[in-house]
């Protein structure tokens, strides 16, 4: 029986730490490897050639945009969807190429767990979870708007009980390097549905998020990583409303 296709693929921007590990973790099973690259600025394309991979420039205007164009660009029968600070697992690479050969679904959801600062977080709202990465490619697209974009398949997905890894932030300087763009893209998002800064909901919603990730999620019980995160993620409510203010406020002095 011919062996399934599978492509890999990527959207990155200023990656050229993560993105070795990342293609490397799967490139022994993949048939093709596809990065549709932010324009970036480091050696992000560069790395990705040597590793064979076909590199399509693109301006980024979102990341569910962007991820179709991606996925409008793979050949194989199967699309295996990483980002570039995610890696794959040896077992699950393993049981990926087994769960393609037998072709019992249309897709697969796939295990995530996730490490901060260099150590697995196992609370604060960061617990493992299950995402749909690898689908058919032709009954597979991407929902949503410039953020929070979500992968859907045509058909009853099923779950590999293998895990795959997300290190977004090796460093505190690596969380700060994002901040700055996710944040803006959180503000561009809501002052487009028309969203306005009520300074109540700032005040209640910024330590909230503070009780959340270090109480009700039992952040504490991940020691000062856990104490990071909480303030960062509480810190990350307060700017994203910051930017919606002066957003409004450019449109009203205009």
């Amino acid at each position: 029986m011919k062996t399934p296709r599978i492509s890999l693929f990527i959207i990155a921007k200023n990656e050229e730490h993560n993105i070795a590990k990342c293609i490397l973790s799967a490139k022994h099973i993949v048939n093709e490897i596809v990065v549709v690259n932010s324009m970036s600025k480091d050696k992000t394309a560069l790395i990705c050639r040597d590793l064979g991979a076909a590199v399509y420039d693109r301006a980024f205007d979102g990341f569910t945009n962007q991820k179709n164009f991606a996925l409008s660009k793979v050949t194989g029968e199967w699309a295996l969807s990483l980002d570039a600070d995610e890696s794959l697992t040896p077992e699950l690479a393993e049981e990926i190429k087994q769960a393609v050969q037998q072709g019992k679904a249309d897709g697969y959801e796939l295990t995530r767990v996730n490490d901060f600062l260099g150590k697995r977080m196992r609370h604060s709202g960061m617990k493992a979870e299950h995402i749909l990465r690898l689908v058919r490619t032709e009954k597979a697209e991407f929902r949503g708007g410039l953020v929070h974009e979500k992968l859907h398949v045509d058909g009853n997905p099923a779950r590999l009980k293998n895990v795959f890894i997300h290190h977004p932030y090796d460093s505190i300087e690596s969380y700060f390097d994002k901040f700055n763009r996710y944040t803006t893209l959180a503000a561009q998002t809501m002052f487009a549905k028309g969203k306005k800064v009520c300074l109540l909901r700032v005040l209640l919603t910024v330590p909230f998020e503070f009780a959340r990730r270090y109480v009700l999620k039992a952040g504490f019980l991940d020691g000062i990583r856990g104490l990071i995160w909480a303030s960062f993620s509480c810190f990350y409510v307060f700017v994203k409303y910051m930017k919606l203010w002066y957003l409004w406020e450019e449109k009203k002095n205009k």
